[in-house]
């Protein structure tokens, strides 16, 4: 009777077990299925950003001598008692050129940046890393990513570096936090 017992104990629990693992492979592939909806969502937005990227303008220039062109900012500076505001970034970079199409198109911004600052766009890409010059800055893009701004007073000295994801607000910039950014580091007479 004891025999009779345990194998039918045995018997029903090979038998739900079995049923469990039968309903296993429906919940994977449920999850299989959210997967390929997360996959094609993220290649969507990629091919956006990618679209948005092809219009924008590409301030960045690889090939140019950054040394040479802050020494060239600094005496400007001075002759027109303005800071210097350096964008570090590249053309690969969305945000980057988002920065720089913002401020390029709005008004209110262009205008303080015209009054207070020259300006300069700082590449880093695989062509031109300018490895030279960020490091005499304290390499901010490895602390902070890109775009970083590096702000410099009329003589070249290095006043403030401003990471840019505080100045974001969702797949763009903040108009007042950008514009409170600017003015904090006009030159002070």
């Amino acid at each position: 009777m004891k025999k009779l017992l345990l194998t039918a104990f045995l018997g029903l629990g090979f038998f739900a077990f079995s049923q469990e693992l039968k309903d296993k492979p429906d919940v994977r592939e449920k999850d299989k299925a959210l997967l390929v909806k997360t996959d094609h969502a993220e290649l969507d937005a990629k091919k956006k950003a990618a679209e948005e990227k092809a219009k924008l303008p590409k301030p960045y220039n690889p090939k140019a001598d950054a040394g040479k062109d802050i020494q060239n900012l600094i005496a400007k500076a001075k002759k027109e008692k303005k800071n210097i505001m350096i964008q570090a970034g590249g053309n690969w970079c969305i945000w980057c050129l988002r920065f720089n199409q913002f401020v390029q198109t709005t008004p209110e911004l262009k205008a303080i940046v015209d009054k207070n600052y020259v300006y300069y766009h700082l590449n880093y890409s695989p062509d031109n890393k300018n490895e030279k010059i960020f490091a005499e800055y304290g390499n901010p893009g490895d602390k902070f990513g890109y775009p970083v701004f590096i702000i410099l007073d009329k003589n070249g000295k290095m006043i403030h570096v401003q990471q840019s994801d505080v100045l974001e607000e969702g797949k763009g910039y903040s108009l007042q936090k950008v514009k409170d950014f600017f003015n904090q580091w006009t030159p002070k007479s």
